[in-house]
């Protein structure tokens, strides 16, 4: 099937679905399938599109690495948290907000070196209990029900300050965490004709690792902020609401996402106070993740290194959950996605996956319809470490090229225009 056939009985299915159920999100969907099918009537959402430039995304994962790995509990975390803020206020992104919570975890569970061998993964790791004993000619069970079939597996999170070679970025990330309270930032587009929907764009700000957690996730911050900066133009107006949100805590268990839908999940289309207008947490339409988006260089090397430039099969995982209770909305999401990535971006196709896990998406999953872009599937490629950076000290500016940048702007493209075309996006002439 040709691309304009598949888009056609993309369209086909769509229209059928919205029309045994008119929901706003089968409607929006159905309209995204429509304009990539076609549509020659200017496109505003191309223009905002175009806004998206490489050199202010690189700046804006610059800011974030002054803080060094902003890890959770200490003062580094809270200085990124007030930066992050304050540009967000800049754009003139509406109300802004913290979300608090409180974070006080278990006292370590002390293994022996048997239950220790197993290990080694940390968070969000792969694990190794499946590899047969040379580690090699086995498939292993990754994130998500994933099968990996590789003879290497995450290297787990450093730990270790003395492998950061680099004495300034060592320095800045000496303290700490201690338990406490724990922030997100959120903010606003609050929609022009439907203020009471809204779609949610996430990404974690706080980082492991001993680097700058570059990669992981001021990548994906990034990409919120640069989104928030230009939907927030004033020549911009959307006819449902978007939220952007700046996790903490992802690192120690997705805390702080899941804070907010703790939260705000029996909030979601209350007017307040009545007869206002005004919607504090309108309802969910969709949650879309943002969490490392710029490695795509393959398995790593002989020697356990990250290959020197992205491979020429490139591209964005875009992900839900085919085990939650919303899979079928968040499939139809992904796809729409997908079809965004066909009509807007610039360099870097899409696929879909049905794997969706260890990420901030997670606690939405069974609510909304939930997606999250990275640079590869979660559980075969970055569960086989194909992503050597992942937690460690080389996950530091001068590791990554602009090719790696662009990967994570590609996705920034798909999400605008995605999002762009479900909420309505104009531009005031």
């Amino acid at each position: 099937m040709n691309t304009k056939s598949f888009i056609a009985a993309g369209c086909g299915l769509l229209v059928m679905l919205a029309a045994r159920s008119q929901t706003a999100q089968a409607q929006n969907i159905t309209q995204l399938f429509i304009t990539a099918a076609g549509d020659t009537t200017p496109d505003p959402v191309r223009d905002l599109v175009g806004r998206l430039d490489l050199e202010k995304y690189k700046n804006t994962i610059k800011g974030l690495a002054q803080f060094g790995d902003r890890k959770q509990g200490t003062k580094r975390n809270r200085d990124a948290l007030d930066w992050i803020e304050a540009q967000l206020k800049s754009y003139g992104c509406q109300n802004i907000e913290r979300v608090t919570f409180q974070y006080a975890p278990a006292p370590p569970v002390q293994r022996g070196a048997g239950a220790g061998a197993a290990g080694g993964a940390g968070r969000g790791g792969a694990g190794r209990g499946n590899a047969s004993p040379n580690g090699r000619g086995r498939a292993g069970n990754g994130p998500g029900g994933s099968r990996i079939f590789s003879d290497s597996r995450e290297a787990g999170v450093n730990n270790d300050s003395l492998r950061q070679p680099d004495l300034a970025i060592r320095a800045i990330n000496q303290e700490q965490s201690v338990p406490g309270e724990r922030q997100d930032v959120i903010c606003m587009k609050v929609g022009t004709k439907y203020p009471n929907e809204m779609y949610i764009i996430g990404g974690h700000m706080d980082g492991i690792g001993w680097g700058q957690a570059v990669n992981d996730d001021a990548s994906g911050s990034a990409i919120v902020m640069e989104l928030a900066r230009i939907f927030s133009s004033p020549d911009v107006t959307t006819e449902r609401s978007i939220r952007f949100a700046l996790w903490n805590n992802e690192e120690t268990g997705l805390n702080g996402a899941r804070a907010y839908a703790d939260q705000r999940s029996p909030m979601q289309g209350k007017e307040n106070p009545p007869g206002s207008g005004k919607y504090p947490e309108p309802k969910w339409l969709g949650m879309i993740q943002h969490d490392m988006m710029m490695v795509d260089h393959g398995p790593p090397t002989a020697d356990g290194k990250l290959a020197p430039e992205q491979r020429a099969e490139a591209d964005i995982n875009i992900e839900f959950a085919i085990t939650s209770k919303m899979s079928d909305d968040a499939m139809k999401l992904a796809f729409a996605f997908k079809l965004a990535n066909n009509k807007y971006a610039t360099h870097y196709p899409a696929s879909v996956g049905p794997h969706m896990s260890n990420t901030d998406s997670d606690p939405f999953k069974d609510l909304v319809a939930a997606i999250s872009l990275r640079e590869n599937e979660r559980g075969a490629q970055i569960g086989g470490n194909w992503d050597p950076t992942h937690h460690q000290p080389t996950d530091v500016l001068t590791t990554f090229t602009d090719k790696d940048f662009m990967l994570g702007l590609t996705s920034a493209q798909t999400t605008l225009g995605a999002v762009g075309t479900l909420t309505g996006a104009k531009v005031k002439k």
